[in-house]
């Protein structure tokens, strides 16, 4: 499995890709693995806040539910909406088409804790 050179990542297996104050989150191809088959996704309004350890989200799988934990807090700006008719592009592109909310980020300090692709490949094996 191809783990990203381009975001961070959590103990919990959510990614984080950063452009300017806007990030970018979803979870990783090895959780969205883990869980199977995901057959819901929610997510928060849009225009919502998001507090850093929170859960901004649901992932349900036919093996489990799952909170979807915020590293940072912002202002959710977007969310995919995809991913009501489709859940399963989590499954099919974690790391692209699956993507789950878009924050603009009050601080993003609390990224600069998370881990490196090289060291969540570590975590993972």
């Amino acid at each position: 499995m191809s783990v990203p050179n381009d975001r961070k990542y959590s103990d919990s297996h959510e990614w984080y890709l950063v452009d300017g104050n806007i990030v970018t989150m979803g979870i990783t191809q090895f959780a969205a693995e883990e869980l199977t088959d995901i057959t819901y996704v929610e997510l928060p309004a849009v225009g919502s806040e998001c507090s850093a350890g929170a859960a901004v989200g649901e992932i349900e799988s036919v093996k489990a539910t799952s909170d979807l934990i915020c590293a940072i807090s912002g202002k959710i700006l977007a969310v995919n909406d995809e991913l009501a008719e489709h859940p399963e592009l989590v499954n099919d592109d974690a790391h692209n088409r699956g993507w789950m909310v878009k924050i603009e980020a009050a601080d993003l300090s609390p990224l600069d804790e998370l881990m490196d692709a090289g060291a969540y490949n570590e975590h993972i094996s």
